[in-house]
């Protein structure tokens, strides 16, 4: 079983305002409501490609319940951890005035909260992935993925981390089974920009000389990277389509290439599958479908370097 946990869930309010004003009564044009967070994300496109998921997190109110409800309604086994207080956030989304973005706080979470997400992953077994996606509350601690990690070595889990900064630095000594920092993470943990593939490998080879076991760079319109836990290096130029939606196709690449390594446990197989899925749906306007990932599918290149 894949869990993915999202200690931040949301709704996305996703709106287009035809001629917005400041300072004035503005009326959306479009708009769409779908549940958010990383981890989420990485369930319903897992869950598009006909693998069962569950995710975990923590809800609050009735925008939570509203949360639950969604996401049980694609067919994801949901164990959301009810907060008694507060209410889950409500994040809006402008999607045609340059990405602009109102994202809410939601609730305080405590330590019998975490107590309680804890011990549901306590109970993990060899065979199970578990993804840890995304940034956390200010309120929790930003060792939580590390402490996570620490309680499941030596039980077979493998675990995938998509965060940045800290968050991603801490569960390193750990050995992560994958980690998927876009180049612009990348850079800012060395202190450098990076903007072509060349540039990208040396600084993914230090993550992976940290400890992570597969290092993943997703790089927008210019491709992707992977470095395998053997050393080998593949590149894949980002497939032509129609940029549409850019929220969520990192984490839908971090679903595919699971879904890929799941199916064949072949790098390269998973590699092509995670660049496919991620175009897909930022070629969608939402996460991508089993047909249109496999329509990308088929224009994706990947060369690889031992």
């Amino acid at each position: 079983m894949v869990y993915t946990v999202t200690f931040n869930p949301s709704l996305d309010y996703i709106v287009e305002v035809k001629s917005f004003e400041l300072g004035m009564t503005n009326r959306t044009s479009y708009e769409h409501m779908l549940p958010g967070g990383k981890g989420i994300n990485v369930s319903i496109v897992l869950n598009n490609l006909e693998f069962d998921t569950t995710a975990f997190g923590f809800v609050a109110g009735f925008t939570g319940k509203q949360i639950c409800d969604m996401v049980s309604e694609y067919g994801i086994n949901t164990d959301f951890i009810q907060i008694d207080n507060g209410f889950s956030r409500i994040n809006m989304k402008i999607k045609n005035i340059d990405g602009t973005e109102i994202n809410g706080m939601g609730p305080q979470i405590s330590e019998d909260n975490l107590h309680s997400l804890v011990s549901k992953i306590d109970r993990l077994s060899s065979g199970d992935v578990l993804v840890l996606a995304g940034s956390i509350p200010s309120c929790i601690s930003d060792d939580i993925y590390r402490r996570i990690m620490e309680r499941l070595q030596g039980r077979d889990v493998k675990i995938i981390v998509d965060a940045t900064s800290r968050l991603l630095l801490n569960v390193l000594e750990y050995h992560p089974f994958l980690i998927k920092p876009n180049q612009h993470e990348l850079g800012d943990i060395f202190g450098v920009k990076l903007e072509s593939k060349e540039e990208v490998i040396p600084y993914a080879r230090k993550l992976q000389n940290m400890g992570a076991v597969n290092v993943l760079i997703s790089m927008g319109g210019k491709g992707a990277v992977l470095i395998d836990e053997h050393g080998n290096v593949y590149e894949a130029d980002a497939p032509k389509g129609e940029l549409k939606n850019s929220v969520g196709a990192g984490d839908s690449m971090v679903a595919g290439f699971m879904a890929g390594y799941l199916q064949t446990g072949n790098y390269e197989d998973a590699f092509r599958m995670g660049v496919a899925t991620g175009s897909a749906s930022a070629f969608s306007e939402n996460l991508a479908t089993k047909r249109e990932i496999s329509e990308v599918l088929k224009r994706v290149e990947v060369t690889c370097k031992g």
